[in-house]
Parts: structure tokens; sequence; C-alpha cells
């Protein structure tokens, strides 16, 4: 076994976090009533409350953040995701762990959504899978009880074993260079939908963070692009605005739309190349 894999398999799972530390992070999910002007027929159950019945359904919270607000009313009641892993269950490999994500709100804008997640030791990077392949459940806060919840938890657990059988095969589909190139352009064009005057080229999103990323495998490429464009601090100097001027670094995804709505989406661009499809290669 060598030295990085010593080092996954020796990691745990990240312990679950106290009732205090979430608050901190997300407070909004200690929300004690619903914001002003929502409907009646709104059944207002903290979210606070779910973690708690989901902490008792062997679900451990170990991550959380709320949405910035522009609009002051809103605070206290936005938008905000807790991320959880079981201690119960393991994958065919220590590199990764199958989590539940569940995004809700306190201020009408959202209903309540489970999404099946995915977290990798070896770059602590948090990622979303496609509602296409794996299971995702959305609740309306209308009649809703907490029963939903930790029923639908354990429906996004049924899908761990799909979850290892495609991350297997992205780790045996070889591409080639320009199937490489076409998934980071097509990544880019996601994140800054066009490709000319986007503030990365293919080229310094494909670039490895680690020495265990400079693979040629759809994983591995995945993985680096992923982690380029969600985490961002990245500066290309071959790309220049339109006005000439140089980009500054890349900002990470902070939006909890744009980070659901960006890791799903590249999930299901690495699906189209297990599957032994193509991507169009944008530039020359």
């Amino acid at each position: 076994m060598s030295a990085i894999a010593n080092q996954i398999s020796s990691r745990s799972l990240r312990p679950g976090l106290s009732d205090d530390w979430l608050r901190r992070k997300a407070p909004s999910m200690f929300a004690e009533e619903p914001m002003q002007g929502v409907s009646q027929r709104y059944s207002f159950v903290p979210t606070s409350q779910l973690v708690s019945r989901l902490r008792d359904s062997g679900w451990v919270p170990v991550d959380a953040f709320e949405q910035p607000v522009r609009v002051e009313e809103r605070r206290g009641f936005q938008k905000h995701m807790i991320r959880f892993q079981r201690q119960d269950v393991t994958t065919e490999t220590n590199e990764y762990t199958a989590e539940l994500v569940l995004v809700n709100s306190h201020d009408r804008s959202s209903a309540y959504h489970l999404h099946a997640g995915l977290f990798r030791f070896v770059c602590g990077n948090g990622m979303i899978i496609a509602d296409a392949t794996f299971e995702k459940v959305a609740i309306r806060h209308a009649g809703f009880t907490p029963d939903e919840v930790v029923n639908a938890s354990f429906r996004i657990l049924d899908s761990v074993p799909k979850l290892t059988e495609n991350v297997e095969s992205f780790r045996a589909r070889a591409l080639t260079p320009i199937e490489q190139k076409a998934f980071a352009e097509s990544a880019i064009i996601l994140k800054y939908d066009e490709l000319e005057h986007a503030p990365l080229g293919a080229e310094t999103v494909l670039t490895p963070r680690r020495y265990e990323d400079n693979r040629n495998d759809l994983w591995s490429t995945f993985n680096r692009v992923q982690e380029n464009l969600v985490r961002g601090g990245l500066k290309d100097w071959s790309k220049r605005k339109e006005n000439g001027k140089r980009h500054t670094r890349t900002r990470p995804v902070t939006g909890i739309d744009e980070n659901v709505k960006l890791n799903k989406a590249l999930w299901h661009l690495a699906e189209v190349l297990k599957s032994g499809g193509s991507l169009p290669t944008v530039s020359n």
C-alpha cells in the first residue's frame, strides 16, 4: 500500500458537530418561527429539529453553512445547507464516503431538499451527485412532518452502492488529452456561460493541486476540474477581459444554489464520458 493510501485509510470520518458549532456556522437553521408573510399552510419545523431526528437515526452532521442575505428581513431565515455522514457505512476504498445533503430555508424560498452527496478525504472537498443518477427528494413545507425527512434520508442511503459503482467506473475510464480538454471546456461554460471571456482556460482548470490527481482517468479529471471551479483562487495569465485587462483570481462558489447546480452538472458531464459519449471541444 502506498504512503498516500496509508494516509487515507488511517483517517476516520469527520466527527459529528455540536449544536453550538452549527449555530455559529448557520444560525438560520435554529429559527424559532418562519419569516413573516408565509402562508397559513406553511408547516414550520426548524431545521435544528430535523438535525436532531437525523442524529437519532444515525446521521452525523459534519458541515453547515448559510446563504448570505441581501434583504435584511431574511436574515436568520435564509437558505442553509447541512451535510451528514454515517459512521456505519463504508465504500470499497477509504478515499471517499457518501453523504446526505439537506437544504432548507425558513423564508419560503426553498422546500426541504435532500441530495446524495460525496466527500473525498484527500481534498476535503464536498461533492453533490447528479439527480439523473442518484436519489434526490424534495418535500414541500405544506403538510410537512419530520418523519418524511427521516424516511427520505434512508432512500438516499439506498443509493450508496450505485454511487460506489459509478466512482469505480469513472476511475476505470481513461481519457485522451482531447477528452480531458473537452470536459474542462464544458465545465467552464457551465460556470461562466461562455468560454472566450471566461477567466480560466482548460489548461488551468485541469491543473492538479496534488500529485495523486495527476492522472488521465475520468475520476481524477473530474476531481481536478470540480475542485478548481468550486474552490477558486486560480489566475490564468493567458486570459484577459474584453477591455484587455487581466482577470483577478477566481472566487470560490459560496452560493448554495450555485454549488448544487454546478456540482450536479459536472457529475452529469462525467457520466456522459463514462457511458462512451463525447463532449465537444470548443477551442482549437
